[in-house]
């Protein structure tokens, strides 16, 4: 099942596979591991986006890069050495992420801004799909992406959360260059085409 919605996902023009991993600790809910990533990984060429919601994400560097993993995110909030732990990432032979929940300030991610490859938005409190997107989070957006150009950074501003025909168009406007779309992708209504397509429409006119 896995395998064919990832098929789906590249047939229908995503960029990227987000994979969530998460661990019933760090947010409530508990997914698949660097097992799964591996299972799934010869079912398609496209980069594998890992976004680690779990504490202490060093433990599964290895194994993820093992797996097929492309990039890996963690979150600020979620280990203590982040600086080592980005290092420890790129030395796997990935790229490294780091993430930042709705309510963190943005101070806690300045340090480590020229060390990684994108930087990870949320915009909904994670461990759940199909939450509403928090609106005051444009500004959060916008004022990382001014960052970003004051440095001279060519990483990726990725936004997750409640992404969708409405909020698409937003976020972008705001300066993200990568959405994550769950729910508005994988739905009873449209195709997976055919919904990537519509967000995509809604920024790109």
């Amino acid at each position: 099942m896995l395998g064919k919605q990832v098929h789906e996902a590249e047939e229908g023009g995503a960029d990227y596979i987000h994979i969530d991993i998460m661990d019933g600790q760090f947010v409530p809910a508990l997914t698949f591991g660097p097992a799964i990533v591996k299972s799934i990984r010869s079912y398609t060429s496209i980069p594998f986006d890992i976004h680690m919601m779990v504490y202490r994400p060093e433990r599964y560097i290895s194994e993820l890069a093992d797996a097929g993993a492309d990039m890996l995110s963690i979150h600020v909030e979620s280990t203590v050495h982040l600086h080592r732990t980005i290092n420890q990432i790129k030395e796997a032979g990935m790229k490294a992420g780091v993430a930042i929940n709705p309510s963190t300030p943005i101070s806690t991610i300045e340090e480590v801004l020229k060390d990684v490859n994108l930087v990870l938005i949320m915009t909904v409190n994670p461990g759940y799909g199909g939450q509403s997107f928090i609106t005051n989070m444009v500004s959060k957006i916008q004022r990382i992406r001014t960052l970003l150009d004051t440095i001279g950074s060519d990483s990726e501003l990725e936004v997750d959360g409640g992404i969708n025909t409405t909020t698409a168009k937003e976020v972008v406007k705001a300066g993200a260059d990568v959405l994550v779309a769950g729910s508005a992708i994988y739905n009873n209504t449209n195709s997976v085409k055919e919904s990537i397509s519509s967000i995509r429409k809604t920024y790109n006119r």
